[in-house]
């Protein structure tokens, strides 16, 4: 399982990682091949290359939409 950071620690160049199959609300980028979904349940596989096991936030824009946080 991928460890995830208390939030006192330094984030540094720390970026969180999500499992596929995790609960999770929000957007995601693969860390395969970069492929963005939006989620509000569990994490799939990537539809796109199909071998994604994590993913990571995707950074937010004002010009992409609101935050599903």
């Amino acid at each position: 399982m991928i460890e995830e950071r208390s939030r006192g620690e330094s984030e540094g160049d720390y970026v969180p990682f999500h499992e596929t199959g995790a609960t999770a609300k929000g957007s995601f980028r693969c860390a395969d091949c970069g492929y963005g979904v939006v989620v509000t349940g569990i994490l799939p596989p990537c539809p796109m290359c199909g071998c994604a096991a994590v993913w990571e936030d995707a950074p937010w824009s004002p010009f992409r939409g609101s935050p599903l946080l």
